[in-house]
């Protein structure tokens, strides 16, 4: 076993040939122009596509962001109009005491 692997270790392997097979051209084995153009044609297809992905995630986030903001409008403008209608004066609805009697501070108390 020593010797196999001494022997397959030692020997040269062989020489790539310098040249082409007999019967195939340098035509037959480079990609050529067309090769090149086909390329070129996936390579700015590929950018334009990266372009076009980068502006269409950037018009969601920003609708998102404006989303959010009007919603967050929507919300203060709730809060001030039930600030606003507090402040008018209309009395807090009074809660019954333990007898059922619905009065409270400056409200008539029940005729007996």
């Amino acid at each position: 076993m020593h010797s196999l692997l001494l022997s397959l270790a030692t020997t040269p392997t062989p020489l790539p040939t310098p040249t082409l097979r007999e019967g195939i051209s340098e035509d037959q084995v480079t990609p050529g122009l067309l090769g090149f153009i086909m390329t070129a044609f996936f390579v700015v297809a590929t950018a334009l596509l990266i372009v076009d992905m980068v502006r269409r995630i950037r018009r969601v986030r920003y609708r998102a962001q404006v989303e959010e903001e009007r919603l967050a409008a929507a919300a203060a403008a709730d809060v001030e109009a039930a600030d606003a209608q507090e402040g008018l004066g209309s009395p807090p609805a009074a809660a019954p005491d333990s007898n059922g009697d619905a009065s409270g501070p400056g409200l008539p108390g029940p005729r007996n």
